[in-house]
């Protein structure tokens, strides 16, 4: 990293690393996984962000997921604004509490009732607990790789920073906490019926991304979550979709429209806050009047349904309901995956590029992959050097990607024909570099 060109964004980390843990408050963001010091974001608008530095980029973290329609929009931006001129905070009701709640029964098909929580971890933390309190039961299922929060339940074998850092579970949860979670693989139907098959009248529910986005993109094969649905109502468990990154992403009703496949419980996140801190967990009536003050099943916030983020949330979903979004992130999705093809084609550098809608990766592979990624254990033996190495040549020629390789790339409506052919400018470049260092023999 030249510390010439970065020299703020040094300075600041140094800063942030004497009062924050790795100067960092996410883990991902502390860029251990491509080996520099993180760079410090200055501002963003549209499609790109700049640093504190003064270099503009390209931007694929999209704030990883919320930003769909790119940095700062004038409707959000202006929503906000009004807002906050009435109150930033109440304790009380809202009636903009009401009207995205309106909306989001309207769009996703699986909820009927919806609670609004501050995170995608308290979010499916929430949903857990309805579920082994509906079912009486105390054990859940989940796949490995798969990312659901920093619950203690959930941490074992989870993907995004906990595989980029190596550590699939966390000290400081008790090995009690974890023995009624099991895991499975993802996109794997003969494991969970068998897992089924031997706990099926003790699980409470099937814990699932219907598109897994925390070990990179990874769709779900032809009949994995009809095949799931089946299997829970065979054994009288909920299933649980945490569509906290696909909800109102790849469609407007979130994953769960896209394929088909109503889950009985949904958690969401990241685009219904429009940026802002929000998240939500819903789903059939007969469920969700089990929550407090309803029924039994305790759960409170003081900053849930934020009067900001509710402001923030129904100007995105306003704008994505009322245009052509779809469509466009659609195509600029697979537009950038093609171009991407052909950049790495050109260098012989093997990949195997993935997308739903907006949703990206790009995975250094060899040939034992076979042109596929389709789980957590083909996705931790890709080409994690490669990566870095294209990270930092991507970066050097102004696009900012996730720094690791087991994060989805976000794109946003700010994503035009310019700016993926930029893009794919710049990966003609770094595909270059790679396959370049590659031929390199490396010194033990």
């Amino acid at each position: 990293m030249a510390s010439d060109r970065y020299a703020v964004s040094i300075e600041s980390f140094r800063r942030a690393r004497r009062v924050l843990p790795g100067g960092v408050n996410s883990p991902v963001r502390a860029y251990n996984a491509v080996g520099q010091v993180p760079l410090f974001t200055r501002s963003g608008c549209g499609a790109r962000v700049t640093d504190q530095d003064g270099h503009k980029y390209i931007d694929y973290v999209g704030s990883y997921g919320p930003l769909i329609l790119g940095h700062t929009p004038p409707t959000v931006i202006a929503a906000i604004h009004d807002a906050a001129k009435l109150g930033i905070s109440f304790g009380m009701p809202t009636e903009s509490e009401t009207s995205l709640a309106e909306m989001v029964v309207e769009a996703v098909p699986a909820i009927d009732v919806v609670r609004f929580v501050n995170s995608g971890t308290e979010s499916v933390m929430s949903a857990i607990r309805l579920a082994r309190a509906a079912t009486q039961r105390p054990k859940l299922v989940k796949c490995t790789g798969c990312y659901h929060g920093h619950a203690d339940a959930m941490l074992v074998q989870a993907g995004s920073g906990a595989t980029t850092l190596g550590v699939p579970s966390s000290p400081g949860v008790p090995a009690g906490v974890t023995d009624d979670t099991l895991l499975v693989p993802f996109n794997d139907l003969d494991a969970a019926a068998c897992t089924f098959s031997e706990f099926g009248d003790t699980i409470a529910c099937m814990v699932v991304e219907p598109i897994a986005g925390n070990m990179g993109c990874i769709r779900p094969k032809v009949g994995y979550l009809e095949g799931l649905r089946t299997m829970c109502d065979k054994h009288g468990a909920l299933l649980l979709f945490d569509e906290v990154m696909t909800g109102f992403r790849v469609a407007y009703g979130g994953a769960q429209q896209l394929y088909g496949v109503k889950p009985d419980l949904t958690c969401l996140g990241k685009v219904i806050g429009g940026g802002l801190p929000c998240a939500a967990y819903g789903g059939r009536e007969t469920l969700m009047r089990q929550v407090a003050p309803d029924g039994p099943v305790y759960q409170a916030g003081t900053l849930s349904g934020n009067p900001l983020a509710m402001a923030a949330g129904i100007a995105t979903l306003k704008a994505l309901r009322d245009s052509e979004a779809y469509t466009q992130l659609e195509r600029s999705g697979t537009m950038l995956v093609e171009q991407l093809r052909r950049a790495a084609a050109r260098s012989s550098v093997p990949v195997v590029c993935t997308h739903v809608g907006s949703m990206v990766s790009c995975f250094f592979v060899d040939d034992a992959h076979q042109g596929n990624v389709e789980n957590y254990e083909q996705a931790i033996t890709c080409d994690t050097r490669s990566f870095a190495l294209f990270f930092h040549a991507m970066l050097e020629r102004g696009v900012m990607l996730p720094p690791s390789q087991f994060e989805t790339w976000f794109l946003s409506t700010a994503h035009d024909d310019d700016i993926l052919n930029e893009t794919t400018a710049a990966a003609n470049e770094a595909f270059a570099i790679v396959a370049a260092a590659n031929e390199t023999p490396r010194t033990k």
